[in-house]
């Protein structure tokens, strides 16, 4: 099967339909050294206002007004002043959704990640349907994958702490990012 760029109509879908959707899929970056190309082995999801665990929790913000956008937009953050982590926004323009990749093939961690994709917040707000620069593709690999609670969202309400929105691939040699 040709590699098939994701387009805007998949990413309309909502995060809980990608988060574990988009796990074998192939995250692609173009950099001064060529186009890079990870498969996803770890994501979470992350849905609406109510979900606490969110940083659309709070409502729209500066930081959050990405979440709002439209299905396939990068949405790039600072983490602890360190990292940054990148989420792909999910479903219709208007209500804030996205899903946070979490390791791909060869890097367990979303800090990892982007640092060896050089995925940093000049990203944020990028088109993934059109850029040159990120984007995710289809190759018709279907890994098997199972469900665990989220990690690092000890501030949330139970509800969302304990539910099981975090992704990972099954295949042996990948270990999770904790």
């Amino acid at each position: 099967m040709e590699n098939i760029r994701l387009t805007r109509e998949y990413f309309e879908n909502p995060a809980t339909f990608l988060a574990p959707d988009l796990i074998g899929k192939l995250l692609c970056r173009k950099t001064a050294e060529g186009i890079l190309k990870y498969r996803i082995m770890e994501t979470e999801c992350y849905y609406g206002e109510a979900d606490t665990a969110c940083h659309a929790s709070k409502g729209k913000t500066e930081r959050t007004k990405t979440l709002y956008e439209k299905g396939g937009t990068a949405y790039v953050y600072l983490c602890y002043g360190i990292h940054s982590l990148f989420n792909v926004v999910t479903g219709k323009e208007g209500f804030p959704e996205a899903v946070l990749i979490r390791g791909v093939e060869g890097y367990n961690g979303p800090g990892k990640l982007t640092g060896a994709m050089q995925i940093d917040r000049s990203l944020n707000g990028v088109d993934m349907t059109d850029s040159a620069e990120l984007w995710i593709e289809d190759d018709g690999v279907r890994l098997s994958y199972h469900a665990e609670k989220r990690v690092g969202i000890d501030y949330a309400t139970p509800e969302y702490r304990d539910i099981l929105w975090r992704f990972l691939a099954d295949d042996v040699g990948y270990k999770g990012a904790k």
